[in-house]
């Protein structure tokens, strides 16, 4: 490639999630032109690189060796090699290896170049039907489920849209630990994303779990997408009165509908509310 620097460069290249046509025309250009790849696994990116026929040199980079293969990376491009990085699917570092060679790598002041493309989480994000103007991106969590029960709980008043990845033979044990920690929130599960049998579940966090329930098996990596806590709204006893008269007239509910709607609706008790409601209707026949 041209390079007017002295080192190489390492390219940070997104690849297909699933369907081998979701890569940009540079990523590709990249691929075919780099002296040197390092792959996740070789195996599964020779299908990626046959498909486009790049015949660039492969040759391993995952979490197991990636500390010890850094510096000879790093080698080959204080020698003006260029190298490109890519994982088995998606952008690498994000929940998969490359971090650890990024970090190395930029401590060295060589150039690092992402090269954007595919990433289940802002593609499963764009189709899940909650909020994306703030998400927080979590990842795996922890397998063991004190930790991942602490993790969750360490998570569950974030405002912003959560984003996990989780195996499929997992999936049922996070979304019920999730359940009872947060809520039976909104949420949306993606299933092999962009391949032939993608599948996309909407629903209350109950209502997810219940469909899953019904398979007689879970295949794919899986997305899960979760609605934030919803921000509390506060009110003020004169506050409450006034929207107890107003709704009193307007909603067309029964006492103890009307007191579990506002209850719920601004986290007080239904019976604070309850007992507000009867002394305004005491008012109104006076």
């Amino acid at each position: 490639m041209n390079n007017q620097h002295s080192s190489g460069t390492l390219y940070i290249v997104a690849t297909p999630v699933g369907n081998l046509e979701d890569i940009t025309f540079r990523a590709v250009k990249v691929l075919g032109q780099v002296d040197l790849i390092a792959a996740e696994d070789t195996r599964h990116s020779k299908k990626l690189l046959s498909h486009y026929d790049i015949r660039t040199k492969l040759v391993s980079c995952h979490e197991h060796n990636e500390v010890n293969k850094a510096p000879q990376l790093i080698t080959h491009l204080k020698n003006g090699l260029d190298i490109a990085l890519i994982c088995d699917a998606g952008t690498p570092t994000i929940s998969d290896p490359g971090y650890k060679l990024v970090t190395a790598v930029a401590k060295e002041e060589i150039r690092v170049i992402p090269i954007p493309g595919c990433s289940a989480a802002i593609a499963g994000l764009s189709i899940s039907g909650l909020p994306t103007d703030s998400f927080l991106f979590l990842g795996f969590l922890p397998k063991k489920q004190q930790k991942q029960r602490h993790a969750l709980e360490a998570v569950k008043n974030q405002t912003p849209t959560l984003i996990f990845y989780e195996s499929p033979r997992r999936i049922k044990t996070l979304i019920g630990n999730i359940l009872s920690i947060l809520g039976d929130r909104k949420a949306c599960l993606a299933r092999e994303i962009t391949k032939i049998h993608e599948e996309y579940i909407r629903g209350n966090l109950s209502e997810i779990l219940q469909k899953l329930n019904k398979k007689e098996s879970i295949k794919g990596e899986c997305s899960l997408f979760i609605q934030g806590q919803l921000e509390q709204k506060s009110i003020d006893d004169q506050q409450l009165e006034e929207i107890i008269l107003e709704r009193l007239s307007t909603e067309g509910l029964g006492t103890s509908g009307l007191a579990k709607q506002i209850s719920k609706e601004f986290n007080l008790s239904k019976k604070q509310v309850y007992e507000t409601i009867l002394k305004l209707q005491n008012l109104k026949t006076i």
